[in-house]
Formats: C-alpha cells, sequence, structure tokens
C-alpha cells in the first residue's frame, strides 16, 4: 500500500513537472524573426548584389557607439585611421562585417535566461515539497 502511494506521488510530482516545464516554455518562447525573403538582384544592378552604402552606414553607426569608440581608442586606433581602414575594404568584406553586426545581440540579454531557469527550479522544488506533504522548518540554534 505504502509503495503504491510513494508511486502514485512520483507520478503526480512528474506530471506536475512536465506541466509547470510546458508553461514556462509557452509563456517565454524564444525570440525569432521572420521576413520576407529580398527579391535576387536583376541583371542591371550589381552584380554582387551588395549595397556598399547601406552597408557602410551600419557599420559606421555602430562604430558611434560610445563603448565601442572607447574601446577603439583603448586599442590605439583614432577615427581618421578607422575611416581610412573602412575605406579600403572591398565590398564583400564590408558586407561581411556589416552581416555580423546584425548576427550580434548588443545588449545581451543580461542573464535573463540563467534568473528564468533558477526561478523555474526554485518553483518546482516549492510544489514538490507540497506534494509530498514535508514541512521545513529553520529554527535558532
Amino acid at each position: 500500500m505504502r509503495k503504491m502511494r510513494r508511486t502514485m506521488m512520483f507520478l503526480q510530482v512528474l506530471v506536475w513537472a512536465l506541466v509547470m516545464t510546458t508553461l514556462v516554455t509557452g509563456v517565454f518562447p524564444p525570440e525569432v524573426q521572420a521576413m520576407l525573403a529580398p527579391p535576387s538582384a536583376t541583371a542591371s544592378e550589381s552584380g554582387t548584389g551588395l549595397d556598399r552604402a547601406a552597408d557602410l552606414q551600419k557599420v559606421q553607426s555602430v562604430l558611434e557607439i560610445k563603448v565601442v569608440r572607447q574601446r577603439l581608442e583603448d586599442y590605439g586606433l583614432a577615427a581618421e585611421e578607422i575611416n581610412a581602414r573602412l575605406g579600403q575594404l572591398s565590398d564583400a568584406q564590408l558586407h561581411q562585417v556589416a552581416s555580423q553586426i546584425d548576427a550580434l545581440i548588443p545588449a545581451g540579454d543580461a542573464g535573463l535566461g540563467i534568473v528564468v531557469a533558477l526561478l523555474v527550479i526554485a518553483i518546482l522544488a516549492v510544489i514538490l515539497v507540497y506534494l509530498l506533504g514535508h514541512r521545513i522548518a529553520i529554527t535558532k540554534a
């Protein structure tokens, strides 16, 4: 009888853990983006289909950020040097740099995933203790 009761309690805890995991996954879905595919370059446009002006604007806008500018100055690069080096890049290299900038997350997630995971673990632990009927008593020694 006791073994059957423990098995039922385990199944309850398992079901609730799955329910909570599903709930958290549904409430905090991963960030996704969707968009239409751009039309392919026509013969009248440049052969590579790269837009140098847009890529250069994107790179320069990132270089204007105070933190990035300060970091480059720490490496000993002046604004004139940076602009000269950007001018020396080919269209493909400039496009590659601009694409890599798009792939970066500027601010990061600030550890939000870790905080959410810790909260889920804490909630599951509380539910487990509640379902098993244990009491946690904290006393002064």
